[in-house]
């Protein structure tokens, strides 16, 4: 009985022991993994077979003779934590920023560096000081394109021995010291007031332009019918004086047709008249006209 137990467990081992040798040999690579395989020791050229072959697809190792380091081709990101840098003028700010790589060459990934993700964070983080220490803090916290685009740039130049691409890097707080965030609440606040008064004067300038503008239409259509006003009483004393001026010379046209109808002794009768009118006044001097001695012996004469 004692020596089936033993037959049996040790089977059972050998069965375990060929289960793990078998997952240790035969391994399945994902479309996104690259393997890179040492022979002993010895790093294998890439290539496409089932014994030995980088992937993807299904890879047969050599038991005890092959090792193998996956390697991840997708691109992937990293945080880089708040980090403490000096400006170029001397103002402490503390800034954090992600940053996007993707593996290019796994055998380089593997060979020229123990942990390229940990190598890379270091770099970043020395880079990122290195860069903000060259420019001001105006420029910091205005120039964030700038600053990913020279952090990617050397990040890019140090690890591209590696095999590795740095594909994007994006600051996400830039953090000031507490004086100067103060010191830029209170110039926003000044800004704020000084838009406002700006607004509000244009707004009043143009309240003013508006009005100045109505008053002058407004004297505009006033003088404009001042206008037509005097135009048209002008026409009304011209067409008056007209029919005044057409109404007197009716009445001279009559007169003067009356006047051909009397004699000359109803003319000198008249004439008489006004002369006996003008003596009867308080006057005591009497003008004769020449006429009158003419009129006196047209008178006698026709009178014989």
């Amino acid at each position: 009985m004692d020596t089936l137990i033993s037959s049996i467990c040790l089977f059972g081992f050998v069965v375990i022991g060929i289960f793990v040798l078998f997952a240790r040999t035969v391994i399945v690579v994902q479309q996104y993994e690259r393997l890179v395989v040492f022979r002993l020791g010895k790093a294998l050229p890439a290539r496409k077979s089932l014994i030995a072959g980088s992937g993807p697809g299904l890879v047969i190792l050599i038991p005890f003779i092959d090792r193998a380091r996956r390697v991840d081709l997708r691109e992937q990101v990293r945080e880089v934590p708040h980090q403490t840098a000096i400006t170029k003028d001397n103002a402490a700010i503390s800034i954090d920023f992600i940053w996007y790589f993707q593996v290019i060459d796994p055998a380089a990934s593997v060979l020229n560096v123990n942990n390229f993700e940990a190598s890379a964070a270091g770099i970043a983080t020395t880079t990122l000081r290195a860069v903000i220490g060259s420019i001001t803090l105006d420029e910091a916290l205005s120039e964030r394109e700038r600053i990913n685009l020279l952090l990617r740039t050397r990040l890019d130049e140090v690890t591209e021995r590696w095999g590795v691409k740095v594909t994007n890097v994006e600051i996400r707080e830039i953090v000031p010291p507490r004086e100067i965030q103060d010191a830029m609440n209170k110039q926003m606040s000044a800004e704020r007031i000084r838009r406002a008064v700006v607004t509000e004067s244009q707004g009043q300038r143009e309240a003013a332009i508006n009005v100045a503008e109505g008053e002058k239409q407004a004297a505009i259509l006033r003088a404009e019918g001042e206008k037509q006003s005097a135009i048209l009483r002008a026409q009304g004393e011209r067409e008056a004086q007209i029919l005044r001026a057409e109404g007197y010379a009716r009445a001279l046209e009559s007169i003067f047709g009356v006047a051909q109808t009397i004699d000359k002794n109803t003319m000198t009768l008249q004439y008489f008249e006004t002369l006996k009118s003008m003596g009867q006044g308080a006057s005591t001097k009497y003008i004769f006209p020449m006429e009158f001695t003419s009129l006196l012996q047209s008178f006698a004469e026709r009178n014989e």
